[in-house]
């Protein structure tokens, strides 16, 4: 059973950072492509930033020179380090891989 919880969520003010983490369970977790997505009320889900297995990344251009993903295959973690949050990264965080979705993790940002 394919497990990801993420956390590290919260309330920051703008121009403050914060680390998202995933932890995954019943993948072989570095065999895949591994994504950070975030919604908005009344928005879809819109891709963030995903990492392949050889470690190349792709980001959404809103959030470039800002947020950097990151994987730890020996921990099977996914890591997304958020800097000089805006108002704009405010919603609810989920970690994906394949069809799986965690719970999401809520960030807000206060400007």
């Amino acid at each position: 059973q394919v497990q990801l919880v993420e956390s590290g969520g919260g309330l920051v003010q703008a121009g403050g950072s914060l680390r998202l983490s995933c932890a995954a369970s019943g993948i072989l977790f570095r065999a895949h492509v591994m994504g950070w997505y975030r919604q908005v009320p009344g928005q879809q889900r819109e891709l963030v930033a995903n990492v392949n297995p050889l470690g190349a990344t792709r980001y959404a251009d809103s959030v470039k020179g800002r947020f950097t993903i990151a994987r730890d295959n020996a921990k099977n973690t996914l890591y997304l380090q958020m800097n000089s949050l805006k108002a704009e990264d405010t919603g609810i965080y989920y970690c994906h891989v394949f069809s799986y979705w965690g719970q999401g993790t809520q960030v807000t940002v206060s400007s």
